[in-house]
């Protein structure tokens, strides 16, 4: 049985809060990170130079019908600092991607990163989904040793999957965590907390 798209719902720890991505939260999301080349660099859009553009980006993907996209607020500041966002996996049954995601440089080497994907794994599981998958683009190294720490299992590579921005090809990485591996993964996450 394929299971649909979670719900969009407000997932929060003691970090951060995740709530459905609205258009109110673009004027946050573009101090936060709009116009940064860097923050941008492995999306699959063109960096944002103005909240217009930034707020056409959010419309387009909270229209998606293929994607959950929240905020991420951080606890302490309560202003969003980048999106994430559930996907669908087509072919892969009772699968979620977590993907699509983007935060400021502020939040950077932070807590922020860590406790969203908390929050998005562990709700994944407790609503059916058998593994949680992650990708990004082979060249981005930083996103993979983050998705490592977590617990991802690098399970591949997808060559020449899609198209940059700039008209390069991207090779994806492909990164899974299975239900049964998560208990170990969030004990750990949770201890060096």
């Amino acid at each position: 049985m394929t299971k649909k798209l979670p719900d969009p719902v407000v997932l929060e720890n003691d970090v951060v809060r995740l709530e459905p991505l609205t258009l109110a939260h673009v004027p946050d999301l573009f101090a936060a990170g709009g116009g940064d080349d860097e923050v941008w660099r492995w999306l699959p859009v063109a960096t944002p130079r103005d909240e217009e553009e930034l707020g056409k980006t959010a419309l387009a993907l909270i229209h998606d019908d293929r994607h959950v996209p929240f905020a991420v607020v951080p606890k302490d500041s309560g202003r969003a600092v980048g999106w994430t966002t559930y996907a669908d996996v087509p072919g892969f049954e009772a699968s979620v991607e977590i993907g699509w995601t983007w935060y400021g440089r502020a939040v950077w080497r932070t807590a922020v990163n860590t406790a969203c994907k908390l929050l998005l794994v562990e709700h994944a599981f407790a609503l059916g989904y058998n593994r949680v998958l992650l990708k990004t683009d082979v060249l981005n190294v930083r996103s993979q040793n983050a998705i490592r720490r977590i617990g991802g299992v690098h399970e591949g590579t997808l060559r020449r999957h899609r198209e940059r921005p700039d008209g390069t090809w991207r090779d994806t990485v492909v990164f899974g965590i299975l239900e049964e591996e998560w208990p170990e993964h969030r004990a750990r996450l949770l201890n060096r907390s």
